[in-house]
């Protein structure tokens, strides 16, 4: 059996990977909140677990691997955004969460074993809090229940620090019900205007820690094999999971191995809004960009190294996989490559995996290109937008701005909603912003029903 060594952030070194169970290989990975569209960054540990979890069904066999990836639907930036666009929580939600799944699809990705959410877990949110008041370990205070980090000693194991550091190095909420400025929320009151559950401290709702430990024990058991996140999540989301998850089951050991991806930068900086360099994976494949390219860049750069998106590599990407393409049009996949399987299971070395892939592709060994291809996710049929309609809608974005115009005078917008709706049922995607209208055609796009309009 080919031996998987993964780098443990918990013990700072590269180990052997044993399973607990290889009948039934287990993985977490902290999923999105909904509330927005998944930026670029987001889509790092999605493509790398989704390589792990490729890796291990290849290993292990399809039927013994368990893929966990959450959805956190309660959250207060959701309830800030219901706020401010007067749309309903619900509403957001299942939107955001179809955005999401849409988007890391086109990127290739398989869709996880399980993808829970925090609101389907409340009872179990609250049993595991409430077994945490017995043990010692937390304490209702003012209608919130809090974890006594006090009680655990072995908490900063994971991200290498103390306590005092990490008061020092952290965004503190300082509030009186808190016995030590470290501790954290496990369940905090809502007020009617909130989503609320009935619990023994009144109504409210679970804090964001506690979601991630009561999902993955109902789903996992107290020990499982492997967890992830970006380097962000160590403190304080990873470090409160453990904390919480091994005090209210001492039985267990919660994740054998922890594995955390570097953060993204765009041109070399960080991506931000301020900076103007701030997309997302959707705001990619609109402008064209295909989602296999964008998972070629990201495959590009071991996941434990900052990756650097820029334009030159995506323009390399695109153009190293359509004549990867080309050489394998027609072609059936061959045996797997041993060198690929070989890099993937040195710690997912995707860039040494891939570097196997092009000495293929110059030998003209297209059977096995496209067989390692395929481990990596890549070289899919119709993969994330080569597959997008090219359309000239020139026209109908000029008679779409003129209609709109005329209605901001007459006050009378019924025609412009149903050009509109015209368009959307043609598979045309309409963007309106104040400088106009965008047409852009969708997966599926109907030429024939534009000639209706």
């Amino acid at each position: 059996m080919t031996e998987i060594r993964l780098h443990n952030t918990k013990a700072r070194r590269k180990e052997v990977f044993a399973p607990i169970d290889p009948e039934n290989v287990r993985i977490y990975l902290c999923g999105p909140t909904v509330y927005d569209r998944a930026h670029l960054g987001n889509a790092r540990n999605v493509i790398m677990f989704d390589v792990l979890f490729r890796l291990l069904r290849h290993v292990y066999g399809p039927d013994h691997v368990t893929y966990v990836r959450n959805f956190t639907d309660v959250d207060d930036k959701i309830n800030a955004r219901a706020a401010e666009s007067g749309r309903s929580i619900e509403e957001i939600t299942a939107e955001t969460t179809q955005w999401y799944l849409d988007d890391m699809a086109a990127l290739g990705t398989l869709e996880p074993s399980k993808m829970p959410r925090a609101t389907q877990y409340i009872g179990e949110m609250i049993e595991m809090i409430e077994g945490l008041i017995a043990k010692g370990h937390a304490y209702a205070a003012e209608g919130h229940v809090l974890f006594s980090v006090e009680s655990y000693k072995d908490y900063g194991a994971l991200s290498g620090r103390s306590v005092d550091d990490m008061i020092a190095g952290a965004r503190v909420e300082v509030a009186p019900y808190k016995r030590n400025p470290m501790d954290f929320v496990l369940w905090k009151p809502s007020s009617g205007d909130l989503p609320g559950w009935e619990s023994p401290w009144g109504r409210g709702r679970p804090g964001w820690h506690i979601e991630c430990s009561a999902m993955s024990h109902a789903l996992l058991g107290a020990s499982f094999d492997i967890h992830g996140g970006g380097n962000d999540l160590m403190f304080p989301h990873h470090e409160n999971e453990i904390a919480q998850s091994c005090c209210a089951h001492p039985e267990g050991d919660f994740a054998r191995v922890w594995l955390h991806n570097e953060m993204l930068q765009v041109e070399g900086r960080k991506m931000s809004k301020s900076l103007g360099n701030f997309f997302t994976v959707r705001d990619l494949l609109n402008e064209g960009v295909p989602g296999e390219v964008i998972r070629f860049v990201f495959l590009s750069t071991h996941y434990g190294k900052p990756m650097d998106w820029t334009v030159k590599k995506r323009d390399e990407a695109e153009a190293t996989l359509r004549k990867w393409r080309g050489l394998c049009e027609g072609v059936e996949p061959g045996a797997l490559p041993e060198a690929v399987v070989a890099a993937l299971a040195d710690d997912l070395n995707t860039a040494g995996a891939i570097a196997e892939l092009h000495r293929l592709a110059a030998e003209g060994e297209a059977p096995a290109l496209k067989a390692g291809a395929g481990l990596l996710g890549l070289l899919g049929e119709a993969l994330g937008g080569w597959d997008r309609v090219e359309v000239d809608l020139s026209a109908l974005v000029a008679r779409f701005n003129e209609t709109r115009a005329q209605a901001m005078e007459s006050k009378d917008f019924s025609g412009v909603d149903a050009l509109k709706q015209g368009l959307i049922a043609a598979g045309v995607e309409v963007r309106m912003s104040k400088s106009g209208v965008e047409l852009v055609p969708g997966p599926g796009f109907d030429a024939a029903k534009l000639e209706a309009l």
